[in-house]
């Protein structure tokens, strides 16, 4: 492990343990970790990227500009509560009963969607909120159920059949959609998907003890408070810590933006049909799946930080290409090669940063540290919904211009990144 990696000292010694290798993860806990990617992609994909943006703009009549305002919303609260959660994480013996609490709650407010279009976007609003902030503590679990010589293939893993959500969740649509149900009853149908596919996580994935001092939730509640304000100033001492953050900002908001948007990228903007972008999206979502554990083993033969490098670069291809489409400048028939592209480098993308962040933040406060991440990542999608609306609705420049502008936070990133150590998270004689 690189220098930036090693813990402080005075580290607890269940985190030197999980570091030596000596903690062994269960394969039933590992399969819960992966069967919850696989829920949190199923409800990614049906609220937050596919049927709920085409809901509120294809049927209800609302507009880019709603969908991106509650985004922001969300992404807003997230910048205050993320850190929060992840520093309260680390104050308590266990995260899961904090995952199981949010998921829950998101997955019991979205049964309610799909009435009016006001009341359902602000129930959403509160949803999606909670599954992002349950995103913050599923993130830091990685460490209990992989060792530092797996976790690019346990990570890359759970991207790649993760993404099988996405296919369920289109096989979902189409089978509610096509069979005359309305969206309200798809809304529910995917509700109750992430919950069951989050059980075994909830019952199965056995974290490694950490000997924290026991105190009242509300206590520690207050003390994560102040942990917040401790760990922005102890990120000062990680320069290489920030440098990613700072990227990920980047290409995460070219990450989050395109997955909000390519639906109604598709159907409004190409015209495709509601099968047909369906069918296009799911080409994608199965080269998702092969890139994540492809590159998985990338990240553990060449490490996090040159394998995120290269999957930027194939992100910027897709990026150009797609909005080539928009321009008439390439046929709408390319995109039958270009999704899978997309979906290959998506599936990269949180294959290769999530071992690159555990690779770089000090075990010990590996929750808090996680919270800044997940902050990156909400600073991005509350930015990223706005710039695109301001340049398709406000400047009216349209949404090909707009994916130029995503191109552009992703060479940026390459810029930022580039000077990262190759060393960083690569486990010993990789």
């Amino acid at each position: 492990m690189t220098p930036t990696a090693r813990a402080a000292p005075g580290r607890s010694p269940a985190m030197a343990a999980d570091d030596a290798g000596a903690f062994a993860p269960s394969r039933k806990g590992v399969a819960g970790w992966i069967l919850y990617d696989l829920g949190n992609t199923l409800f990614s994909q049906n609220m937050i990227s596919n049927y709920f943006p085409v809901w509120v703009v294809g049927v209800m009549g609302g507009s880019d500009s709603q969908i991106s305002l509650v985004n922001t919303v969300t992404m807003a609260l997230m910048l205050g509560i993320g850190p929060w959660i992840g520093a309260l994480s680390d104050r308590l013996p266990r995260r899961l009963p904090l995952l199981v609490v949010m998921t829950t709650g998101c997955c019991l407010l979205t049964a309610f969607v799909g009435g009016g279009l006001a009341a359902s976007l602000a129930i959403f609003l509160v949803a999606n909120l909670l599954f992002q902030a349950g995103l913050v503590i599923y993130d830091a679990l990685l460490p209990a159920v992989s060792t530092p010589e797996n976790r690019g293939r346990v990570g890359g893993a759970a991207v790649g059949l993760g993404y099988l959500g996405s296919i369920i969740g289109l096989g979902i649509g189409f089978l509610v959609l096509g069979s005359g149900n309305d969206y309200q009853t798809l809304f529910r149908i995917t509700a109750a998907g992430f919950l069951a596919l989050a059980l075994p996580c909830f019952l199965w994935v056995r974290e490694p003890p950490r000997p924290i001092e026991p105190v009242a939730p509300l206590t520690a509640a207050r003390v994560a408070f102040q942990d917040v304000f401790a760990i922005l100033r102890r990120a000062r001492a990680y320069p290489d810590l920030v440098r990613f953050l700072v990227g990920r900002a980047f290409y995460a908001e070219a990450a989050n933006t395109i997955g909000i948007f390519m639906a109604v990228y598709l159907t409004i903007q190409l015209g495709f049909t509601s099968v047909e972008k369906d069918r296009l999206l799911l080409v994608a979502i199965l080269a998702a799946v092969g890139g994540g554990f492809w590159w998985g083993r990338v990240v553990d033969r060449i490490g996090p930080r040159d394998a995120l490098m290269r999957v930027l670069i194939v992100w910027s291809v897709a990026l150009a290409l797609i909005a080539a489409t928009g321009f008439g400048l390439a046929p709408d028939a390319w995109l039958w090669g270009i999704a899978p592209l997309a979906g290959f480098a998506l599936g990269g993308t949180w294959a290769a940063d999530r071992p690159l962040m555990i690779g770089l933040a000090p075990p010990e406060y590996l929750g808090q540290f996680y919270g800044l991440y997940a902050l990156a990542g909400r600073f991005a999608a509350l930015v990223g919904p706005l710039i695109w609306a301001l340049v398709v609705d406000g400047l009216g420049w349209g949404r090909p211009t707009a994916l130029l502008v995503l191109l552009g936070f992703v060479l940026l990133a390459i810029v930022i990144l580039r000077p990262l150590p190759s060393t960083i998270g690569k486990a010993e004689g990789a």
